[in-house]
Order: C-alpha cells, then structure tokens, then sequence
C-alpha cells in the first residue's frame, strides 16, 4: 500500500476530482444507456484483444451498446472510430461513462480513467464495486501477486491456454466463476496469417531492476542486458547466417526501454534497430517466421501461430529472483523452442531452426497441449462469458 502511496503523482489529485464531478452525470447515464459496455487497453492503443473484441461486437452484436475509449491524440485512433462511438481516454467523458457502464472491459488491469484512483476505489476501499472483465495482453505464464484476487479485485479473468487457466484458478484466489477459459480475442485473426519465411524478430523483455538505469544511457550501457543483446547483434557468425539465408532482422525491445533502445548497434546491414514506438509490433508479430525472444510473452502469441522460436535466457536466475517468481511453466521442459543462456547457443540453434534440423514435432506437440482451445471462436466465447456473469452465471457451456 506505501509503495503504491508513494507513485501517486499530481495528475492523480486531479482525478479525483474529476471522479467526483462525474458522479451525477453517471447516475443520470445510468438510466438512458442501462447496459453500457466500455473497452479499452492501454490509453493510446487499439491492436490487442479489447480492439479485437470491439471489432467482433460491432459487427456479431451491434445490438451491444459498445463504446472504446483511446487517447484522442493516438495514431490508432483512427481504426477504431471507424466501427463505432469512441470517447477520449482519461478525460471527464472516460469517467462518467466508466462509472456507467455495466461492464468495463479492457486487456490491462490498469485500463481505467486513472488506474491509482480506481485503485483506490475498487480494491484498498471497496466502494466502487463496478463489473470489470480482465481480457489480458500476455499469457499468466508466471506467479503475478499483482493479479491476485486480493490485488486485483477482478469480476472476470480470461485466460487462454489450458495450464494457464487451472494455474490461476488455483493460485490466484478469485471466487468460483469468476476465472474464464476463453482464449484470446486476438487470436481469432491469427488463423489467416502467413509467414514470411525471411523475417527474424528479436523481442526482448522488460527487467524490474532496468527502472534505476531508465534515464540514464551510460548506466544503461553498463547492464547486463544491454552487454548480452548487444554480443547477440554484434555476433558475427549472426551476420553471415542472415546473409547465407538472406534473412531480414528486426530488433525491437520493450516498450519501457524506450529511447535507451538507440543505443543498440549491429555488425549486419540486415538487422534494422526500432524502438517500440517505431515499430509496428503486432505486424512485425504477424508476419515474422521466426522469432528470438527471453521470457516476453509474445513467445505466446507466436507459438500459438505454430512458427519456430529460441529463448535467449542469459540470466534466469536474476529475472526470477527481482523481476517475476516462477508460475507452472517451465520453460525447459513447456517451452515451444530450445532455451539458451550464450550468444553463440542463440546462433547455433538459429542454424538448426533454418535448415530443419530442430525438434519441431516436439515443440508443436507442447502448443497443441498448451493450447487446446486452437480455433476462430475465442471472441464468441469471451462475448459469451460476459453475458453469462451478467445473467448472474446462468448460463451452461461457459468454462
């Protein structure tokens, strides 16, 4: 609770008070558009499984009073009010129409006007006791305390593997129901994809421990993780492999590097350095035949797409001691590609990716146990539960 107290900002203040104006506008909403349903997922977004919803309820159930809210000032903004009402992310209008709604409904915990004071609201007092669904951005592939029931507070959590959803059940402490095996909205449009068998993407992930060096490039330079990325980039038998196969690289870390991310260099012309405000993530997701990553969770998306990867773990034992504890998946023995700690590791299972020489009948067998939900039908199932808890749980065939 401290910690939290102490990440309070001043523009959280404000919303406070733009919470309280908002409060008889709500009532008064409340009585003209009874069974409204807000979506959203982070402020400037509309490319994860709440714009997938959005687009499934507008154009299966338009009978669904559905509103998303996004930034206003957001370059995917643009997609989204092609389909229906959209509201400005965080503004007065946010609040009063998420005080409202009869569901809020969003990929991130924290997709509300402001996250600390519906915090504040929902979980530390309690008064705010709105329906909210968790649709999620990445698979719970690890323990997240900040997930727990407790935490949290959720009326819905959606999951979309199978281990996944009985890993939470059990550990997360959510009331029977509330916790859902639905699968992706996103996924729905993973079917029709093709590969491009010439794209290689590197995507790592974000480390807790980085926020002390977030501001400071020399200090960033000296990490681990920037040496480790970098000896991957800068590895020259890395540089031939991708001129022998005539590959394409993109190397784009998480968002939270931010700028930092310039500081990479590479030894081949074939690899293209993007932050992630540069890249167009969920394309370069979409579109790559292979993909080398550390413990991000796109690893899931793209094993779900059946598409061979490698995990670049240098340092497994840190990011489970001070970034994320160890859920049920082991990648060593889960994992949908082989798992390295060296470079030169990295390199060499790229070279038995390329020529066919990996285990990838055994990989494929571990997606199909993973994800046993594995067709176009994840939105139906998700519009499906929703309906459900607000019928009060009364409906049958909902997991």
């Amino acid at each position: 609770m401290l910690k939290k107290l102490s990440k309070v900002r001043l523009a959280d203040i404000g919303h406070v008070f733009m919470f309280l104006a908002a409060i008889i506008p709500a009532l008064i909403m409340k009585r003209s558009r009874r069974a409204l349903w807000l979506i959203c997922e982070y402020g400037c977004e509309a490319r994860d499984n709440g714009y997938s919803f959005y687009k499934y309820l507008r154009s299966a159930h338009p009978e669904v009073d559905a509103v998303y809210a996004i930034d206003k000032r957001s370059n995917e903004r643009g997609r989204v009010e092609s389909l229906g009402e959209v509201i400005n992310y965080g503004s007065l209008r946010h609040w009063v129409y998420y005080l409202a709604a009869q569901v809020n409904i969003s990929s991130q915990k924290g997709g509300k006007p402001n996250a600390a004071v519906c915090y504040l609201l929902e979980v530390v007092l309690g008064i705010l006791k709105n329906k909210r669904v968790f649709l999620q951005h990445g698979v719970t592939k690890d323990d997240l305390p900040f997930l727990h029931y407790n935490a949290a507070k959720l009326s819905m959590f959606c999951c979309a593997a199978l281990p996944e959803y009985e890993f939470v059940k059990r550990v997360f402490e959510y009331p029977e129901g509330v916790v859902r095996y639905t699968g992706f909205c996103r996924f729905d449009d993973l079917h029709s994809l093709r590969a491009d068998n010439k794209l290689l993407i590197i995507m790592p992930t974000w480390r807790a421990w980085l926020y002390d060096v977030r501001t400071d490039a020399e200090s960033f330079a000296e990490s681990e993780y920037f040496k480790r990325w970098s000896e991957l980039l800068m590895h020259a038998r890395f540089a031939e492999l991708l001129r022998r196969h005539e590959l394409r690289a993109v190397f784009c870390p998480h968002r939270n590097i931010g700028a930092l991310g310039r500081q990479f260099t590479t030894a081949s012309e074939r690899v293209e350095l993007l932050t992630w405000d540069e890249a167009d993530v969920s394309g370069l997701l979409h579109g790559a035949g292979v993909l080398i990553t550390d413990f991000s969770s796109v690893a899931m998306d793209f094993a779900y797409m059946k598409r061979p990867l490698i995990y670049y773990q240098f340092d497994r034992d840190r990011f489970r001691e001070e970034h994320l504890p160890e859920g049920y998946f082991d990648y060593d023995r889960d994992g949908f590609g082989q798992v390295c700690t060296r470079a030169d590791d990295v390199v060499e299972a790229l070279e038995r990716v390329l020529s066919g020489a990996d285990e990838r009948q055994a990989y494929l067998d571990r997606v199909d146990s993973f994800y046993t939900l594995w067709d176009d039908r994840n939105c139906e199932r998700t519009f499906e539960a929703i309906a459900d808890m607000l019928n009060g749980g009364k409906s049958v065939g909902v997991i």
